[in-house]
């Protein structure tokens, strides 16, 4: 298969299908940091954890993202499709309107995983979490 055929083929996806496969990267990007950080116990990885992946840090990701004007226009594409999906799942312990944002958040980093960005990617993934280090970001589910 052509790298044409790869990028006609994430490009067809849903924004769901682009979510799934995001949540997981992201997910990669903070479990290798708690663990850089020196964090080994479960109860604690998966606590320190939220403050990174809840739907409301991701939503404060994007907000700052937009302030900051960092992602090009086909991030911003991809991270709209996202939220603009129709999910058949229900927000748990948060609003609709954010779940939907933090579903763009994560379409966003499965865009970029799936064509092969892997630079913009890290790049994007250290930035979040210096954001979120920083306390830029509210995570409370």
């Amino acid at each position: 298969m052509s790298e044409a055929d790869d990028n006609i083929q994430y490009r067809q996806l849903n924004g769901i299908v682009l979510a799934y496969l995001g949540d997981a990267v992201y997910e990669v990007y903070i479990r290798r940091h708690l663990i850089d950080e020196g964090i080994a116990r479960p109860n604690q990885l998966q606590r320190f954890a939220t403050k990174y992946v809840s739907a409301k840090a991701q939503a404060g990701l994007i907000d700052l993202m937009k302030q900051d004007g960092i992602l090009s226009d086909e991030e911003a594409y991809f991270f709209k499709r996202g939220r603009n999906a129709k999910s058949y799942t229900h927000a748990k312990n948060t609003s609709v309107v954010t779940y939907r944002i933090s579903t763009g958040f994560e379409a966003l980093f499965g865009f970029l995983s799936l064509s092969g960005q892997d630079k913009r990617l890290d790049e994007l993934a250290k930035w979040c979490i210096d954001q979120v280090d920083a306390g830029r970001v509210e995570y409370e589910r």
